[in-house]
């Protein structure tokens, strides 16, 4: 039976005597719990222990994680689910990303799944009953060669039949939109841009945490802290997974785990053509308000925008080499902050805040893994790169379908299996890189 929204987030949760309402955020809510001095709120969520058995288990509570699971319970009634992470909810790439959400992808499976994130971004906190801060700001990719204006041209044609809305904008538009730019730059100056407005960014935390509550809210378990060490199988078939807080039993399992997607599927005995390396992003302290929008500028492989915090959020390129770091190094910030100053002068000015890492899982065509595995009953979605934060609804939405009827639509081009019969979604021919 397929559960209502409203039935599953709004008037279930698991509490001491069984199911009971959950409270509903608003205004009022705020000022009722003022009156106690805000010590009466429930917890968002439950602090779960294991069953023995699950008919879903998912590894892995990061933001493509939970959203599997809520539209699992959503869209297709299962909630006997179990959404298990080694360490704490959002803290793995969820929580470490540059919040960047848009849909121009060239390649018509890319377009699809990532335009179907972007627009359940935009009522999701309505959805939700959290505000997940879903800003459609605009992003603008920069075209500083003749041969990305040709790339973005191509890219905007292909939007137009995809049904994706992102235009091409000339020079003087660049600078009206984004005023502090310089238009000419001392290697490469800025011929146009790709400019999507309805894309922007949102607080990846605040994602996690909804989708976590919401999860919660239909009875599933969420658990923290305890890692997956081993896969249980027999005849070919998923049974269930060994963790340390115990044996779980399951019909099913999913796999969401990003960079450590190919360690997780070596336990369930199958290889992925996946490596992973981390991606390092910075803030600067908090300034005043200087740019209302996203601005990725990949020639020189650097890209900006300004949290609602004041602070100028700057990303790069992944690092030259495979590895599970999450910290940052000083080689990043000359790399992009040089390719930065280019164009934006001023920021040559700031002072750095701090400076993060994250464990990104690359794939030969920079495109994601959504699929079916050689071990029946198991799940994988990975390979997401440096652009997972964007598609964390679609993919949860397409992820969830492919789990529960064996095949999905926004998930059918994705299939691990693409790499043997060459069926590449090459998104790097799109931009030079897969941000």
């Amino acid at each position: 039976m397929r559960l209502s929204y409203d039935f599953c987030v709004h008037h279930t949760r698991n509490g001491p005597t069984g199911f009971e309402p959950m409270k509903r955020y608003s205004a009022f809510a705020i000022a009722r719990e003022a009156l106690s001095g805000h010590k009466n709120w429930e917890r968002a969520w439950r602090n779960a222990q294991p069953k023995s058995r699950y008919d879903v288990v998912i590894v892995g509570a990061g933001g493509h994680g939970l959203a599997t699971a809520y539209y699992l319970g959503k869209n297709f009634g299962i909630t006997n689910v179990a959404v298990i992470e080694k360490g704490w909810l959002g803290g793995g790439n969820t929580g470490r990303n540059t919040t960047i959400i848009r849909s121009n992808y060239l390649q018509d499976p890319s377009a699809a799944i990532y335009e179907k994130a972007r627009s359940l971004y935009e009522t999701l906190s309505q959805e939700l009953n959290y505000n997940v801060m879903f800003s459609p700001r605009g992003v603008m990719m920069l075209a500083q060669t003749e041969h990305e204006v040709r790339g973005y041209l191509r890219t905007a044609h292909a939007n137009a039949l995809q049904g994706v809305e992102t235009r091409f904008i000339t020079p003087r538009e660049v600078k009206e939109i984004v005023p502090i730019i310089n238009l000419d730059g001392p290697r490469y100056p800025v011929l146009g841009a790709l400019w999507q407005e309805r894309a922007g960014t949102a607080r990846h935390d605040a994602v996690a945490w909804g989708y976590a509550r919401a999860c919660s809210a239909m009875g599933m378990d969420i658990i923290q802290k305890c890692e997956v060490t081993g896969v249980r199988q027999e005849g070919g078939r998923v049974t269930g997974v060994q963790t340390t807080k115990g044996d779980i039993s399951c019909e099913k399992l999913g796999i969401v785990v990003a960079g450590h997607s190919g360690d997780m599927a070596a336990r369930a005995g199958f290889r992925l053509p996946i490596e992973s390396v981390p991606l390092q992003a910075l803030v600067s302290e908090p300034i005043k308000p200087i740019m209302d929008c996203v601005v990725m500028a990949n020639t020189v492989h650097g890209y900006m925008s300004q949290s609602d915090k004041g602070e100028m959020v700057i990303g790069g390129g992944t690092d030259g080499h495979n590895a599970y770091t999450q910290r940052g190094s000083f080689h990043h910030i000359e790399e992009t902050v040089r390719a930065l100053v280019e164009t934006f002068p001023m920021v040559s000015r700031l002072k750095m805040l701090r400076q993060w890492g994250g464990i990104v899982d690359v794939t030969g065509d920079r495109s994601p893994i959504l699929s079916k595995t050689p071990l029946e009953g198991c799940f994988i979605n990975a390979g997401w790169g440096t652009g997972g934060f964007k598609a964390i609804p679609g993919s949860g939405w397409g992820f969830a379908e492919l789990m529960a009827r064996g095949e999905s639509s926004l998930c059918e081009e994705f299939s691990m299996w693409r790499f043997g019969e060459g069926k590449f979604i090459d998104e790097s021919v799109a931009a030079g890189v897969a941000h």
